[in-house]
């Protein structure tokens, strides 16, 4: 059913913004980007091998990792002692939950993190169950990989403290001189260390600049507001309070340090101030024991309850288009945005998320770059070259514009700041940007603006237009350029 969700979301979907770049680092395989761990790259490359512009195909990885969380999840729950009523609720929880929905389907590091946090969880389970040798490398290498898809692996990592806490577990990792485990984990994550310390650390300006324009103005009340609903308050209500319950109650030599390594992952994240999205996948770690609440302790005396609680997350459903688009657009506008309505001075709808539209706005900015390039004389066509001030837009040329025959992007935004030609600057160059104001007057004697471009669904004002200039007599090399936006990247 999962799946099926997803594939009907894949047909009502362009491509949301920040896929546009992940795909784009498939063609340049390294050990770090400026944003993120070097997995999703790898993964962008077999994607890019199917030679494909199609939603479908670039989804192909979110999709597998999905259904490889479900399963695991279900293994999870077996582990500790559950059984199918305990399965069926966690499932159904995790399909019902808007979150969930869209953090699975796009192509972003978000649900490899999930996958590899959900993974390690499992391992982490046999481990305080069975104090076993392989549980504990599966789980290192699990580690590892959550680390080489998203930097909030981390906060996995420490929850994993809670072990040393524990005389039983403590015992069982001194015993399997767990400090072997620490030392693989060091040196298979040396390469991106090495990557970032090469590229004076990007991902520490990348986070600093987070702080600056985002995270320091999210309150942590109104975090966790967007947890639950994002997770549907139902499930808030019906499966994470239990959770709770139950980890204090059974199983104490089991439930104990895995209930105290997810404490320690929720208060490292909340004091970084981390996005509600941030807590997903620990969200996907407390789920089981929530099903198995209901399961062992109220269903055991009271098998008629799962009647009524099946029937109130039924009725949860009603919130999974609130966060995939499982309704065609028109049908969004007309179900859907009337409860995520938005004023936005200058626009006509503030849709929320931008996959909605984005095969629309796309396509027209393809079309109007064509008319561009092909307005321009031969000889400046044969060497001009498509400057995108926001990765997005380059990632767009560079995904959708092999159809329109349209060069090259570059861009000095985010992780296509290492992607950019070197050399001399050829006389002619399309500049394709938001709203920037005289941004390119710095860097080019002549600039006029050619096309504008109207989004009457952008979710904030700088969107609204797109505009595309001709840039002409530049006032530096690529070299001179790359080195101006040294300590731009994120701007």
């Amino acid at each position: 059913m999962k799946l099926t969700l997803h594939l009907i979301a894949d047909s009502h979907s362009g491509f949301q913004g920040d896929e546009l770049l992940h795909i784009e680092t498939g063609k340049h395989l390294a050990f770090g980007y400026m944003e993120f761990p070097p997995l999703i790259a790898l993964f962008a490359f077999i994607q890019n091998l199917f030679g494909s512009n199609s939603v479908y195909i670039h989804h192909l990885f979110p999709h597998i990792a999905s259904i490889i969380i479900i399963i695991y999840v279900a293994k999870t729950i077996i582990e500790l002692g559950g059984k199918n009523k305990a399965i069926f609720l966690a499932l159904f929880c995790i399909i019902i939950a808007p979150s969930f929905g869209r953090s699975q389907q796009l192509f972003q590091p978000v649900v490899f993190s999930q996958l590899f946090w959900v993974l390690s969880f499992y391992q982490l389970t046999k481990f305080v169950k069975y104090l076993d040798k392989r549980s504990l490398w599966y789980l290192t290498a699990f580690v590892v990989l959550g680390c080489t898809a998203k930097y909030d692996a981390l906060f996995f990592i420490s929850g994993l403290f809670a072990l040393l806490l524990y005389k039983r577990t403590r015992q069982a990792l001194l015993q399997q001189q767990f400090w072997k485990n620490i030392i693989v984990v060091i040196l298979l994550l040396l390469p991106n260390l090495i990557w970032q310390y090469a590229n004076n650390f990007p991902v520490l300006q990348m986070f600093n600049r987070l702080y600056e324009t985002q995270l320091d103005k999210i309150s942590r009340i109104e975090s966790l507001g967007q947890l639950l609903m994002g997770i549907n308050p139902l499930v808030s209500l019906l499966i994470i309070l239990p959770a709770f319950i139950y980890l204090l109650k059974n199983n104490k030599s089991i439930n104990r340090p895995l209930a105290v390594s997810i404490l320690l992952s929720v208060l490292f994240l909340s004091f970084k101030n981390g996005k509600s999205y941030y807590f997903y996948p620990i969200v996907l770690t407390i789920i089981p024991f929530g099903a198995l609440f209901w399961e062992q302790i109220v269903l055991e005396k009271k098998k008629w309850v799962i009647y009524p609680i099946t029937t109130l997350l039924l009725l949860g459903a009603v919130l999974i288009p609130f966060g995939m688009p499982v309704y065609s657009f028109n049908r969004y506008l007309t179900k859907i945005y009337p409860f995520e309505k938005k004023e936005i001075e200058g626009g006509k709808y503030a849709i929320k998320y931008d996959e909605y539209y984005t095969k629309q706005k796309w396509q027209t900015t393809m079309q109007e770059l064509k008319l561009v390039y092909d307005s321009l004389p031969l000889e400046e066509r044969n060497i001009c070259m498509i400057w995108g001030k926001h990765y997005g837009q380059a990632g767009a040329v560079n995904l959708l514009g092999v159809k329109y025959n349209l060069p090259k992007a570059f861009s000095y935004h985010g992780s296509f700041y290492s992607w950019t030609p070197k050399g001399q600057m050829p006389n002619t160059i399309i500049a394709l940007s938001y709203r920037v104001g005289d941004f390119f007057s710095a860097y080019f004697d002549e600039v006029k603006l050619v096309r504008i471009i109207y989004n009457p669904y952008a979710n904030n004002e700088e969107e609204l237009y797109q505009r595309i200039y001709i840039c002409k007599k530049p006032k530096q090399d690529f070299d001179k350029m790359k080195e101006l936006f040294k300590i731009r990247i994120f701007e």
